[in-house]
């Protein structure tokens, strides 16, 4: 006689009838079937930056790889902007190693779409092509559109998805915020919704015309949407992502504090809810954190002088549940195909045997001192939200246990 199954399981069906399978067989994760548990897959997320090579300071592969299986993460992909950039094979064998030996997760890394990140030179895509997931240049965008077309067509020549951070530098103005009524307000420096949008359109145009795999990293401006929309109405290859305060922060949340300042910026009302629509009606494939840890002091120096970037791995799915799918925004299905089906079918990243263990009906209050990132800044400190992670679960091994 089968035992019976207490713990609510969300996912695609063979997920589900797996860990039917593995709950009743009982053993070592008879603890996880409660009823006061859910159980889900192992979220993928494809966009954070782990600082290591040569910015341990900040976060290392062990503390960024932990911080993740916190958060119900079990693979990641760690953008290229380290010392030494992965843009050659030397270089990013460094970070291969230090994920072998350190990493709790799956660690895939990115290589650089250009020497130095500098967007003056190819990088040696073709020799990293085995140890790369794909390639970005993430933190900027590249600049030339002679460059980003080479890009594509090696990209392409290797089977490589380029990921692109998307930004044109002539528009930005030494801004730091969005360009919208807060920075007016407090006279400060914007950041236009151009800068984001001008370059997307070249680079779907160039994909468009070269073919390829294209996917556009952080999504902010409902420009942005609009024009991912039509190109996929089109038949691009093309997917993007947007990131959990994104969808539920916008302007009217910042404060004079650094860790509301990201890049790209909290916009306006306008662009949230073109985002939360964009989720809804497929135009965003997936929901990635843009995990960038900083010092203490880095983020310490207000809006104007702080670096660019939070925390959100160990928030992520506590965030989306408490503000989208509690409040029937989103269903719990459609935040799995979000941040797990989808990117790991686009990415090609498999997993054998991942599941993440929550308690959903505790509410509980954001501190960063009991994050395991290094990293501290997130605007969602003192928050109240629902989602504890009670355990992850990576190829069959407990990685995390709260």
């Amino acid at each position: 006689m089968a035992k019976l199954i207490k713990a609510d399981i969300i996912g695609n069906s063979s997920f589900v009838s797996d860990m039917h399978s593995r709950l009743s067989d009982g053993g070592v994760f008879a603890e996880f079937n409660n009823s006061n548990f859910t159980i889900l897959p192992g979220f993928c997320d494809v966009h954070v930056h782990f600082r290591e090579p040569g910015f341990s300071y900040k976060e290392t592969i062990r503390s960024g790889s932990m911080s993740a299986a916190r958060g119900g993460y079990t693979a990641v992909c760690t953008m290229p902007n380290l010392n030494p950039v992965p843009d050659s094979k030397e270089h990013l064998s460094q970070q291969l190693e230090l994920i072998k030996n350190d990493a709790v997760i799956d660690v895939y890394p990115y290589g650089a779409i250009t020497v130095g990140q500098l967007g003056e030179k190819l990088s040696d895509m073709e020799d990293m092509a085995d140890g790369a997931i794909a390639f970005s240049d993430d933190g900027r965008g590249v600049q030339s559109d002679e460059m980003m077309k080479a890009a594509m067509l090696k990209a392409k020549e290797l089977n490589k998805m380029i990921v692109a951070h998307c930004e044109v530098n002539s528009l930005l103005n030494g801004g730091y915020i969005h360009d919208g009524v807060y920075a007016k307000e407090h006279n400060h420096r914007g950041i236009c919704s151009a800068s984001e949008y001008e370059q997307i359109a070249r680079d779907i145009k160039l994909t468009e015309e070269i073919g390829g795999k294209y996917h556009v990293c952080h999504i902010s401006t409902k420009e942005s949407v609009d024009i991912i929309r039509q190109a996929k109405n089109r038949g691009v290859d093309i997917t993007c992502e947007t990131a959990p305060h994104y969808l539920v922060l916008d302007e009217n949340d910042l404060q004079e504090d650094g860790k509301f300042k990201m890049n790209p910026p909290l916009r306006s009302t306008e662009d949230k809810l073109a985002l939360i629509e964009g989720v809804l009606d497929g135009t965003i494939d997936m929901i990635a954190t843009d995990h960038a840890p900083h010092s203490v002091e880095e983020k310490s120096r207000g809006l104007e002088k702080s670096a660019f970037g939070i925390v959100g791995l160990e928030t992520a799915f506590p965030v989306l549940y408490t503000h989208l799918i509690k409040k029937g925004i989103i269903t719990m299905e459609k935040a799995v195909e979000l941040l797990c089906d989808n990117p790991r079918s686009r990415f090609g990243i498999n997993s054998d045997f991942d599941f993440t263990v929550w308690d959903l009906n505790t509410e509980f209050t954001v501190d960063p001192d009991e994050f395991l990132s290094h990293g501290k800044a997130t605007p969602f400190e003192g928050a109240k939200l629902y989602g504890r992670c009670v355990a992850t679960v990576h190829n069959g091994k407990i990685v995390y246990k709260g």
